[in-house]
């Protein structure tokens, strides 16, 4: 069972500090939004409306990433330029021809904000839409101001190896691990001090926020980062389970709980889990479970599987969970397959490049001592990472 709360700390969000008193961050001018819809205040109320409602700010265009400013997109959908109906704001895609800020589409806005909840982890296009936005406005006399949000997943520690710049892409980049740790804002700073963006760059900071106090443990409400994180158990297991992404078993998308169902058609559920909990991995629990994903992979077939369950927080190791997983499925079942996309292996794109798939495709040991030594030769990489954040922390 997930640990239960052992105390609530109230938080104060960057948009509402920045509401409650818009000259900490912004100065008479032209605005931007950079948004979805977990940009939100903390009664629930949308930050693009609350712009566009304010007469002491003049709100000229919102920017959508991924799944769109109201979410009405599923993942890897690309769209267009348009209006948003509720407020009549000009729409900018950053999910459609491209991912970039364009020079003309900033020429009238002055300060360009960013309001958007990370999950603390790298796979995650919000990231990139974030660091693009900091190279698209570096030069110009457009400053891009932050508004901080928790990092829901924070108390767990840094895993995972870094991208290196040659394997860097729109999921993977930026020579971050798999588990980061950081705020949107503290990334900001860490993209554009160590990437020489240079971008004029401001942060609205959080108050009452630790980095070793779960998402639930605050006074905030739980808003889905995107529309297939529903849960703070799903965003604990994600950065594990999306290496799922990358092959032909399902990773519980078109089901009710995403990321936390492993599967597919030819795999026996019961035998599967009993392998799974046979490795004794710390914090969770394998349930054999046949599920049928509505969309995705697998759409309309019953799949058999494991429904992952959180026993122990503190102790989970979603990478670890995640990799023991993965390489338990090749070993077992021969029709567990690599994806590809365009000619390329999706899980090189996670990974940042073709070393897990060739160490789990050539290794024919136990796959937790497998895992284990991939985790092992990451240390060197997180270790690293784990040091240069600290010249970016704001809490």
């Amino acid at each position: 069972m997930m640990n239960e709360r052992a105390h609530v700390d109230m938080v104060s969000l960057g948009v509402d500090r920045l509401l409650d008193d818009p000259t900490v961050a912004v100065p008479d001018g032209r605005l931007g939004l950079i948004t979805n819809p977990s940009g939100v205040n903390e009664d629930l109320r949308s930050t693009l409306d609350l712009l566009a409602e304010r007469t002491d700010m003049d709100l000229r265009a919102a920017f959508g990433p991924e799944h769109g400013v109201r979410g009405d997109k599923q993942a890897g959908v690309e769209y267009g330029d348009g209006v948003d109906e509720a407020t009549g704001t000009r729409i900018r895609s950053l999910y459609g021809d491209t991912r970039r800020i364009q020079p003309e589409q900033i020429r009238d806005i002055d300060v360009l904000l960013c309001d958007i909840q990370g999950i603390g982890c790298r796979f995650y296009t919000y990231l990139y839409t974030l660091a693009y936005a900091l190279e698209g406005v570096a030069g110009t006399d457009t400053e891009l101001v932050v508004l901080d949000r928790p990092n829901p997943i924070a108390p767990l520690g840094h895993d995972g190896n870094r991208v290196p710049d040659e394997h860097a892409n729109f999921v993977s980049g930026y020579r971050l691990p798999i588990i980061h740790r950081m705020t949107i804002g503290e990334l900001a700073g860490y993209f554009n001090g160590e990437f020489d963006i240079g971008a004029d760059l401001s942060v609205v900071e959080l108050d009452g926020w630790d980095r070793e106090t779960w998402y639930d443990e605050t006074d905030l409400y739980w808003v889905q980062p995107s529309p297939n994180i529903p849960t703070l158990s799903a965003a604990l297991l994600y950065p594990g389970t999306c290496l799922f992404e990358g092959t032909n078993l399902s990773e519980g998308r078109g089901t009710t709980t995403p990321f936390e169902l492993v599967g597919a058609p030819w795999i026996d559920p019961h035998e599967f889990a009993g392998l799974l909990n046979g490795a004794g991995l710390p914090g969770v629990r394998f349930r054999p479970v046949y599920f049928t994903p509505s969309f995705s992979k697998h759409e309309g077939e019953r799949a058999g599987g494991v429904k992952i369950h959180i026993d122990d927080r503190s102790a989970l190791s979603p990478v670890q969970i995640g990799l023991t997983t993965l390489i338990t499925a090749f070993r077992e079942y021969p029709q567990t397959e690599w994806r590809t996309r365009d000619g390329a292996d999706t899980i090189d794109r996670l990974a940042g490049g073709p070393e897990l798939r060739e160490r789990i495709d050539t290794s024919s040991n136990d796959p937790f001592a497998v895992c284990e030594a991939i985790r092992a030769s990451w240390q060197s990489d997180t270790t690293a990472f784990e040091r240069v954040c600290e010249r970016y922390r704001r809490y």
